[in-house]
């Protein structure tokens, strides 16, 4: 029923509207999303002043998606990944979970979600890491991957985009095919 749901949801945005709005998109279907303008969708929290309950807002981030505008995560990336449509703000933090890192390394990630990857990646050479290299060390070394690379000299500092744009291309380092939606 949920997988319906969020048929209808998706074709009535690409389909009628033509694009997707981070602020207008259901807290659910928030965190690994891309609005039409190519800015990355998180989600945030926040308080009321009146009982101090926590609520949730899906808002436009600053971080722009390379091509992949207009993009709803499917949940078989989601599965496939790891990742959490409940996952609060932007972070790095989970490369460092072994289990984590062997999921979004796994073909079934690396290979059919670019979207996923796409922000890992960004992500990993945020922290001066090479997604490419982190998942080679989680294949050989699953529970000292971020934290070996990390103090080998291997990421010596942060790299920027433009650096990584010039030399491979925006997510030439994991190899992506399209997910089909």
């Amino acid at each position: 029923m949920a997988m319906i749901v969020f048929l209808v949801f998706s074709i009535l945005l690409h389909g009628a509207l033509g694009e997707i709005i981070c602020n207008e998109l259901p807290n659910e279907m928030c965190s690994f999303s891309v609005s039409s303008s190519g800015k990355r969708c998180l989600l945030e929290t926040y308080t009321t002043m009146d009982d101090d309950t926590m609520n949730f807002e899906c808002k436009s981030s600053e971080v722009i998606a390379e091509n992949l505008a207009n993009w709803i995560e499917t949940d078989e990336c989601v599965s496939s990944c790891g990742v959490d449509r409940h996952s609060v703000g932007i972070s790095s933090d989970s490369l460092m979970e072994p289990r984590f890192t062997a999921k979004l390394c796994s073909s079934a990630c690396s290979q059919h979600c670019p979207n996923i990857v796409d922000l890992y990646n960004n992500l990993a050479l945020a922290e001066g890491v090479f997604l490419a290299d982190l998942c080679k060390v989680q294949q050989t070394m699953p529970r000292r991957a971020m934290s070996q690379l990390l103090s080998s000299g291997s990421a010596a500092g942060p790299v920027s985009a433009a650096q990584i744009s010039a030399a491979q291309g925006p997510s030439a380092s994991v190899a992506c095919a399209p997910a089909s939606i």
